[in-house]
């Protein structure tokens, strides 16, 4: 194999002797799958929290405080209160129901993309600033969003039925059941023997939507702001274009948070969780009369933020 600086190398060889494969890919996608599963345990107690919110589950009473402009309001309690209260009830490995899935999930995501990207290469990426090159680069931007749109609905495919037993596992701790507390197989036989292959794709649809938009806005916005607004002449361009994916990441994802709040809630709906039934949630015929439900009540955006969370109503009698 060819290396740089025109050397070559001797055979390589596989784990199983097999002479001209490299084992290298294969440890690259093992280090890949650990370190998904690392960010995951690590990030897992944030998305508990944020689940446990977003199905309006509130234990904890909303405490006084006082805005900038110092009007007394109510706030709910914020992610460590939040996480304290867990800790209080189930312990500090309770901070953890629901990681296997997740876990799971990750790895199959990380090995979809792999293999997708395998089978079906994009082509070499390259930033094209030059306005008279407009047309190319915009027929660039589209292929390549096009590429990772199909990467990303396979992942989301593969992965659903694992963020359904996810979300479910969390979602136990509303009602304390411990229906899906029995093992990753356990909650697979329960789902398949209750609602069908069906079950393990519920809330599919609003998640892949969200998804499929955030990514066109944000390639898209980025390439137009580092089309027109971002000048060649100027001296940190390359800088400024380099971080613009990541802005408009930041703000399209709150356009389309309201997607990934659907998704969940379609995911523990009337599955024989307290959280998915009356009186804590309505029984939802569809995605859509959940997004209008959660539009009426104005909670469209519930559980996208862990500080400052303000109660629906101000404490004007406290003024």
């Amino acid at each position: 194999m060819a290396v740089e600086g025109g050397g070559q190398r001797g055979p390589l060889f596989e784990r199983n002797g097999v002479p001209g494969t490299s084992s290298a890919p294969v440890d690259m996608d093992t280090a890949i799958v650990l370190l998904g599963a690392g960010v995951t345990a690590i990030t897992h107690p944030l998305l508990y929290v944020k689940l446990l919110i977003q199905v309006g589950h509130e234990p904890l009473p909303p405490t006084v405080g006082t805005t900038m402009f110092g009007r007394k309001v109510l706030y709910l309690p914020g992610f460590f209160s939040y996480a304290r209260h867990i800790v209080r009830v189930d312990g500090k490995r309770g901070l953890f129901r629901g990681l296997s899935p997740r876990v799971m999930s990750s790895a199959i995501s990380t090995i979809v993309r792999t293999k997708v990207k395998q089978t079906v290469p994009a082509e070499d990426t390259e930033q094209v600033s030059n306005r008279d090159d407009l047309k190319t680069s915009f027929r660039k931007v589209v292929r390549e969003t096009s590429h990772e749109m199909v990467v990303q609905c396979l992942s989301r495919i593969a992965t659903q039925p694992f963020h359904v037993i996810s979300v479910r596992c969390m979602a136990q701790f509303v009602g304390r059941e411990v229906k899906y507390s029995r093992g990753l197989f356990s909650c697979i036989a329960k789902i398949f023997q209750e609602e069908g292959v069906g079950g393990f794709f519920v809330g599919l649809i609003p998640h892949v939507l969200g998804e499929v938009i955030f990514l066109w806005c944000c390639n898209l916005l980025a390439h137009l702001i580092n089309t027109y607004a971002v000048d060649d002449n100027f001296s940190q361009a390359p800088a400024v274009r380099s971080y613009t994916k990541f802005v408009m990441g930041i703000a399209v994802s709150v356009l389309t948070y309201p997607f990934m709040l659907v998704a969940d809630l379609m995911a523990v709906n009337n599955c024989g969780l307290a959280a998915g039934l009356p009186p804590n949630s309505p029984i939802f015929k569809s995605w859509v009369h959940c997004w209008r439900h959660l539009g009426v009540q104005g909670q469209l955006f519930r559980g996208s933020s862990f500080f400052f969370r303000r109660a629906p109503l101000a404490v004007t009698a406290l003024d």
